[in-house]
C-alpha cells in the first residue's frame, strides 16, 4: 500500500509551504530533517505523533518563530525572508497559539493582551478596537474584556490567547494542544469556536494526541513518524496500523468500532462510520427503531 503524500489534496496549491526544512536545536540531535509539509487552505488538519517527535517544532517552523537550518518556508509560492517585512507578512497569514497560555498572556486586561498584535501593525485606534471586539466576540469572551487577565479561569486564559492570535485576521491558525487542561464542557465549547472560525475562512491545524478528537473535528491528518510526516484524509490515515505504531498512537474508538461492526454484518458501505459513542447510539437507533 503507497504511503499518504505530503500533499495529498489534488491539484491544490499549498497556502504554507515546507519544502527540504531541517531543524536542530543547539548542542542537540536533528529533530526534523529534509521534511516536506503543506498546509492547504479550507482544510482543517490534526497534527500527531509521539513526545519528541517534532511537533512543537514544525509548528514554530510554520509560524516563523524557528528557521529552518536549511530549506524553505513559502507562502502562496513566495519563499519567507526572516527580515521584519517578511515576518510581519507571515505573520498576517500565519498565527500560532501554544498550549500554555500563560506563556501567551502578560497585559494587564485582556482587551490589552488581544490588542498587542494589532497594535504593533501600525494600525489605527479604530482598527485596533474593531479587531479586538471581533476576536473577543468569535472565542465568546466579549464580557471579559476589562478582565484582570490574573483573574481569568484556566479555560478563559486559552480563549483569551486564541483571541489575540484571531485579532491578527491570520488566515491559517495554528494550535498546540489547545484541549489539553480543559474539562468536557470546556473542550465542546472550544471546539464549537474553532468550527465558527473554519466557517468564516480560517484554516486551522491542530496539535494534539487525542486520535479520538483528530477523527470527529479533522478533515486530514498528518502523523509525525521517524521516517517523516505522512498525511491524508484523516479516517483513512487513522485506520493505519503501521503509520500509527510509527507515530506511537493507537486506534481510534471510532475506526475499532467501525471494523467491528463491519466484522458483524452490522454496518454496510453506505452507512456512515460512527466517530463518538452518541453517534454510535444513533446508528444502533436507526437500526433497530425503539431500542
Amino acid at each position: 500500500m503507497s504511503e499518504p503524500s505530503a500533499a495529498p489534496y489534488g491539484a491544490a496549491a499549498p497556502l504554507v509551504a515546507l519544502r527540504g526544512a531541517s531543524y536542530a536545536y543547539e548542542d542537540g540531535p536533528t529533530v526534523l530533517s529534509g521534511l516536506d509539509f503543506d498546509v492547504v487552505e479550507g482544510r482543517a488538519v490534526a497534527l500527531l505523533g509521539r513526545n519528541g517527535s517534532g511537533k512543537t517544532t514544525l509548528m514554530r517552523l510554520l509560524s516563523g518563530g524557528l528557521r529552518p537550518r536549511t530549506g524553505t518556508l513559502g507562502v502562496e509560492g513566495v519563499p519567507v525572508t526572516y527580515d521584519r517585512k517578511g515576518l510581519t507578512r507571515l505573520r498576517t497569514t500565519v498565527q500560532l497559539v501554544v498550549q500554555d497560555p500563560d506563556d501567551q498572556l502578560f497585559a494587564a486586561s485582556v482587551a490589552q493582551d488581544v490588542s498587542f498584535g494589532p497594535l504593533n501593525l501600525g494600525l489605527s485606534d479604530g482598527d485596533v478596537r474593531s479587531r479586538v471586539a471581533e476576536a473577543l466576540a468569535a472565542l465568546d469572551i466579549a464580557e471579559l474584556a476589562d478582565r484582570p487577565t490574573h483573574l481569568l479561569s484556566y479555560g478563559q486564559r486559552k480563549r483569551t490567547a486564541i483571541a489575540g492570535a484571531v485579532a491578527m485576521r491570520p488566515r491559517v491558525l495554528i494550535l498546540d494542544e489547545p484541549t489539553a487542561g480543559l474539562d468536557p464542557d470546556g473542550q465542546e465549547r472550544l471546539l464549537a469556536t474553532l468550527g465558527r472560525l473554519r466557517d468564516t475562512g480560517t484554516t486551522v491545524l491542530m496539535a494534539t494526541h487525542d486520535v479520538d478528537l483528530a477523527l470527529r473535528w479533522a478533515d486530514d491528518a498528518a502523523l509525525l513518524t521517524p521516517e517523516g510526516v505522512r498525511t491524508g484524509p484523516v479516517a483513512a490515515t487513522l485506520a493505519r496500523r503501521d503509520l500509527l505504531a510509527r507515530a506511537g498512537l493507537g486506534l481510534p474508538w471510532g475506526i475499532a468500532v467501525a471494523e467491528l461492526l463491519r466484522a458483524q454484518g452490522l454496518l454496510t458501505g453506505t452507512d456512515e462510520e460512527p466517530r463518538t459513542p452518541d453517534e454510535l447510539a444513533a446508528l444502533a437507533a436507526r437500526a433497530v427503531p425503539g431500542a
